[in-house]
């Protein structure tokens, strides 16, 4: 049962959740400018940008309502909403993704830029001399480098959509390859749950849930414990079908271009 002093924490993170939304709204409003969206500039405009019930009128939802948003009030805003703001107040992509997650709501357009990655950041993978790859936010692999090809024996080459959960847990390979691998594996899939969040429900992400749940009872028998631990980094061991035994400090970044994505470095080290 949590105690008091934990549901107090949560409390008080949702509320500066709630009122750092309507500080990033308010100032999303007021840079942009009547002129732009076509409406008219009016005589009296006492406030910078666009009026509250500007914004409103052009997302279809009432002004009493973008009001409560603006304010903090503890309501809960759809996608939809989320997105219509978004289009209004003309967000780049990390404002966009920022909106969503203090929303907690899944952008509806995740999928169009989920299989892209910023031009040339392949290329930056490529020149990184220790084992490197980017994952997504369903953990499909869209970059990684030479070093990376050799130490996984050439996965993910040889997997038509890789994707590092289905490599750990569906491909036999990794049994072989991943030192101590039943631990590791048990861990990825409490990481994978802290990454994964209130994005459970998109399609992809619940197709291969769906898939990993039926296929692999480690997978099945740890997704139902419920348990949430941060992807940490630390030692990684492998034995390589060549190069023996094989020790690395792993290393993960989230991409300020794609805040779902995420780079993991594996550097050579000793046990």
């Amino acid at each position: 049962m949590p105690s008091a002093k934990s549901t107090s924490q949560g409390i008080d993170s949702a509320s500066s959740r709630r009122r750092a939304l309507g500080d990033f709204l308010r100032s999303a409003r007021e840079r942009i400018t009547p002129q732009s969206l076509g409406l008219p500039v009016g005589v009296r405009r006492r406030t910078p940008g666009l009026r509250r019930e500007e914004v409103a009128q052009l997302c279809d939802i009432s002004v009493t309502w973008y009001t409560w948003i603006e304010q903090g009030r503890e309501i809960s805003i759809s996608a939809t909403v989320c997105a219509r703001l978004a289009t209004t107040l003309r967000l780049g992509r990390a404002e966009r993704h920022y909106l969503f997650e203090l929303a907690e709501a899944t952008d509806p357009d995740h999928d169009e830029v989920a299989a892209q990655l910023p031009p040339g950041l392949s290329d930056c993978v490529q020149s990184i001399a220790a084992p490197a790859y980017i994952l997504d936010r369903t953990w499909n692999v869209l970059a990684r480098n030479a070093a990376l090809l050799r130490l996984f024996d050439g996965w993910p080459d040889r997997s038509a959509e890789p994707n590092l959960l289905r490599y750990i847990f569906l491909d036999p390979a990794a049994r072989s390859l991943v030192m101590d691998w039943e631990q590791r594996a048990t861990r990825v899939v409490s990481e994978f749950r802290a990454d994964v969040g209130a994005h459970a429900d998109e399609p992809e992400l619940s197709a291969l849930l769906d898939e990993l749940l039926e296929e692999s009872r480690v997978f099945e028998q740890w997704w139902g414990r419920q348990t949430v631990v941060e992807r940490e980094g630390g030692l990684r061991s492998f034995n390589h079908p060549q190069d023996g035994i094989l020790h690395f400090q792993q290393f993960t970044f989230r991409l300020a271009v794609r805040p779902d994505c995420k780079l993991v470095m594996l550097i050579p080290g000793q046990s």
